[in-house]
C-alpha cells in the first residue's frame, strides 16, 4: 500500500475485509469517495469512504441509516472506521417524477417514506445532532449579509423558527435532509439516502421538500404546489399543516444563510420564501 492515496488505502482494505472482487469509482463529493463494488461478479453494493471534512456528520448519518435497518432507507451492511459498506441503489431520483409533472405522486411517495423512517423501533437510536444546533447558522447570521430587499423575509422566517422552538413537540430521530433527489428508486421501492442525523420535531422532516427538487424552482415556488404539498403531507402524516409550513419557511431561510456563507446565490430560496411565509400566515 506504499504511495497510495488515503482513498486507495481504504479501498484496498475494504476489498479484503468484505471479500470484494471488483470496484468502480462512481463519484467524489466534498465529504466522500463512492465506489460501486462487486462480490464474485453477482452481488453489487456501494462503498462510501469518508474524507476528514464532514466525517463527523457523515458518521452520524450512517449510524442513523443503520438504525433504520433498511426501512425507508438504503441498508447499511457494515462499517469500519470511515468506510461504509451499504446497499447499491442505481434507480432514478424521485425528483424526476416531480420535474416530469407528477409532483403529487412524488409528495405521496415522500409521505410514505417518512412514515417508515419515523416508525418507532425497539433499539435505542444513535447520538444525533439536536435540531436547534442545526439552526444556529440562522440565528447567528448578520441580517446585513442578506440583500436589502430580502431582510424582512429573513426577520419573519427567523421569528417563525423561534416560535417553533418555543413550542416544542415530540423529539424523534430525523433524516434531516430529506428531499426528492435524496430518494432513489429500487426493487424495494423508494429509499432515502444521505441523512444528516438530527433529533427534533417530526414536522421538520419534510421542510426541505418545499424548496426542491433540484432544477425545479418553478414547481417549488408555485403557491398552488406549496398548498398541495402541505395538504398531502399533513393529511397522510397527521402532522399540523401550519407547523409543516412554518418549518418549511424557516428551513428556506436557513438554507439561504448557508448559501450566503458559501458565497452562493440565494435566488432559489428567495423564489420560495415569500410564498411559504404567506402560506404559513394563512394556515
Amino acid at each position: 500500500m506504499m504511495n497510495q492515496s488515503p482513498a486507495e488505502t481504504a479501498l484496498s482494505r475494504a476489498m479484503i475485509r468484505w471479500s470484494l472482487t471488483r470496484s468502480t469509482p462512481v463519484a467524489e463529493t466534498a465529504t466522500s469517495w463512492i465506489f460501486k463494488v462487486e462480490q464474485n461478479g453477482r452481488n453489487f453494493a456501494a462503498l462510501k469512504i469518508l474524507k476528514p471534512l464532514g466525517a463527523v456528520d457523515e458518521r452520524r448519518g450512517s449510524a442513523l441509516m443503520a438504525w433504520y435497518s433498511g426501512e425507508g432507507a438504503a441498508t447499511i451492511f457494515d462499517s469500519h472506521g470511515d468506510t461504509i459498506f451499504m446497499e447499491w441503489l442505481d434507480g432514478v431520483p424521485l425528483g424526476d417524477a416531480s420535474r416530469g409533472g407528477r409532483d403529487d405522486e412524488a409528495t405521496i411517495a415522500i409521505a410514505s417514506i417518512v412514515t417508515g423512517l419515523h416508525r418507532s423501533r425497539p433499539e435505542p437510536y444513535p447520538e444525533l445532532m439536536p435540531l436547534r444546533d442545526r439552526f444556529q447558522a440562522l440565528f447567528d447570521t448578520d441580517m446585513r449579509v442578506w440583500p436589502h430587499t430580502a431582510r424582512d423575509l429573513y426577520a419573519r422566517a427567523t421569528g417563525v423558527a423561534i416560535k417553533l422552538f418555543d413550542r416544542p413537540t415530540a423529539m424523534i430521530p430525523l433524516h434531516g435532509d430529506l428531499h426528492h433527489d435524496n430518494i432513489l428508486s429500487s426493487d424495494r421501492g423508494w429509499l432515502a439516502i444521505d441523512p444528516k442525523g438530527l433529533l427534533g420535531d417530526p414536522c421538520y422532516e419534510v421542510a426541505n421538500v418545499f424548496i426542491n427538487p433540484e432544477r425545479g424552482q418553478a414547481i417549488a415556488a408555485d403557491p398552488r404546489r406549496i398548498a398541495a404539498r402541505a395538504d398531502i403531507l399533513s393529511q397522510r402524516l397527521g402532522y399540523p399543516r401550519k407547523r409543516i409550513l412554518g418549518w418549511a419557511a424557516a428551513h428556506a431561510a436557513l438554507s439561504a444563510c448557508w448559501s450566503l456563507a458559501d458565497g452562493n446565490s440565494i435566488l432559489a430560496q428567495m423564489a420560495c420564501l415569500p410564498h411559504l411565509l404567506s402560506a404559513y400566515d394563512q394556515a
